[in-house]
């Protein structure tokens, strides 16, 4: 008995390099040919918006470690990291990352490649020295194309093999914008994973509000409570 006893508290005590983080979050833009060089500021200063906001910084507090490790990558026909990864813990620490998002020149150009860039981000996440209690692909887009590269559901299932979880931001405004009905698409091609869910923006003013939506979501390990999540 005194040894189950002691082999629990060693469990309990375990030094946090084990798991440092609570969550490994890509944030996976589009900056395919359909999103403008104004669209693609915009996307980034939405983000940049979110992460800052007082109530991700709660969800954040909120964990069991008090942070997240956020990278931030553009994908079109080719991938390119924006911002490499970061600990977020405090609000400095949320705004650095927010200010590096405005510097970086367009590097993704191109067509879509959607599953390529699902597998940018797995790699991101399985190359880097972040040990987290959840591991989440966070993907924006405007479309379900895929004119380069691994199939998209193909690409999905060796992400959520990996034990990785795809959620998805579904960019439904802009002339343009678009094909068919998005979320529907995107909950059939493109998410996957334990509590993976679509989130929409169907306006321009709705973007930034759904972005921080999600990350909550995703921040507190919560799911919409169904498989999809609109925003008003």
């Amino acid at each position: 008995m005194r040894m189950i006893f002691a082999l629990a508290f060693a469990l309990l005590t375990l030094p946090a390099a084990a798991q440092d983080t609570d969550l490994e979050l890509v944030l996976l833009a589009d900056a395919s040919g359909s999103i403008s060089q104004r669209e693609l500021m915009f996307q980034r200063e939405s983000y940049a918006q979110a992460i800052t906001d007082p109530r991700v910084l709660a969800a954040i507090a909120d964990t069991a470690y008090g942070s997240i490790a956020v990278t931030y990558v553009e994908w079109a026909t080719n991938q390119a990291v924006v911002v490499p990864w970061m600990r977020i813990a405090t609000e400095d620490q949320a705004q650095a990352f927010a200010e590096a998002l405005a510097g970086p020149p367009r590097m993704a150009t191109g067509r879509n490649a959607i599953g390529s860039a699902l597998l940018f981000g797995r790699d991101l996440i399985e190359g880097n020295d972040i040990e987290g209690w959840r591991r989440v692909i966070d993907f924006s887009g405007d479309t379900d194309g895929n004119s380069f590269g691994p199939p998209i559901e193909q690409a999905r299932d060796e992400v959520v093999a990996a034990n990785i979880t795809i959620n998805a931001l579904a960019i439904q405004f802009e002339s343009g914008f678009g094909r068919g009905n998005l979320v529907e698409i995107y909950e059939t091609r493109i998410i996957g994973g334990q509590n993976a869910f679509v989130v929409s923006a169907d306006t321009r003013d709705a973007f930034a509000d759904a972005i921080r939506r999600k990350l909550i979501l995703e921040i507190a390990g919560l799911t919409p409570g169904a498989k999809r999540a609109a925003v008003d």
